[in-house]
């Protein structure tokens, strides 16, 4: 995935080298970003048409998701298509994308 080597560079060039188990934190940190802004723009979830995230907070928490798949030696493309086919495989069997569990 080419936005991978994107960030894989960005990372090597900056010095922001670190372990899987930061890299981990640092996805559900910005991952809890966007839910305090969905929350907060929601009024807690009372007007849920409200819901509004910042474009630059999606793509920090897509910089993290693409920093930790490259730190754990994931291909993001791969992993993605593999996704893509087990949804697909799930509505196929079941009419639903959810596992069911």
């Amino acid at each position: 995935m080419n936005d991978q080597h994107r960030v894989a560079a960005f990372v090597e060039e900056h010095g922001l080298e670190t372990d899987l188990a930061y890299r981990a934190l640092d996805l559900e940190s910005e991952v809890g970003e966007i839910a305090k802004e969905v929350a907060t723009s929601t009024d807690y979830g009372r007007n849920p048409d409200a819901a509004a995230i910042a474009t630059d907070e999606i793509g920090d928490a897509l910089f993290a998701l693409l920093a930790l798949a490259e730190t754990a030696d994931v291909d993001a493309g791969e992993a993605l298509d593999a996704s893509l086919a087990k949804y697909e495989a799930r509505i196929e069997s079941s009419g639903d994308a959810g596992s069911g569990r």
